[in-house]
């Protein structure tokens, strides 16, 4: 490859295949530096350590992993309809990722476990779109609560178990559409406005 070519894009993509291919046991610089056919050092002038590029990678994949929900977040529909369908959203995204590539998924599985900064500021943005859907509830009268942004990490502690990857194996169960719908309408229920 052109070392001009040669672009934090192209290398974080030849590292999914490169983990893909050994696991993040044994994937290494050196590995990923090879299938580009450069030189490691030309993947360190982009990603100063291996730590700063598994990170990046774990970063990408929640981001793509994730894509439109901070729109949908931010969408125009009535709150808790907007509510429903961010949690199904997130829930599907998960749910393809495990059962679609259940070996990239248990790669990643682990990488979010090494990156517990990456992780962190993942789950706030999360959060900060449940924050904004329940906001919006409580402005249109739709959801009551004091603490729009305590009640967001309520939301995403009762929806665990349909988005934290250590439930993963539950995700292809018959019965879990109706388990999520069951939880998902009582969150819903929970927070309406009696008025």
């Amino acid at each position: 490859m052109a070392e001009g070519a040669l672009t934090a894009e192209v290398i974080l993509s030849t590292t999914e295949d490169v983990l893909r291919r050994y696991g993040p046991a044994k994937a290494t610089v050196v590995d990923v530096a090879r299938a580009l056919g450069v030189s490691h050092g030309s993947v360190y002038r982009h990603f100063p350590t291996k730590t700063a590029l598994r990170e990046a990678v774990t970063q990408r994949w929640l981001d793509r992993a994730h894509a439109g929900l901070s729109d949908l977040a931010a969408g125009d529909t009535p709150p808790p309809q907007r509510l429903e369908d961010w949690l199904a959203a997130l829930f599907e995204a998960k749910r393809r990722k495990a059962l679609g590539d259940p070996e990239l998924f248990a790669t990643f599985s682990v990488l979010v476990k090494e990156s517990s900064s990456v992780v962190a500021t993942h789950i706030s943005q999360l959060e900060e779109d449940l924050a904004k859907i329940i906001a919006d509830g409580v402005a249109t009268g739709d959801f009551t609560t004091g603490d729009p942004h305590r009640t967001a990490r309520a939301v995403f502690d009762a929806t665990v178990r349909f988005h934290d990857p250590a439930y993963a194996k539950d995700w292809s169960q018959p019965d879990i559409d109706i388990a999520f719908g069951a939880v998902v309408s009582l969150v819903v229920s929970g927070l309406k406005s009696t008025r």
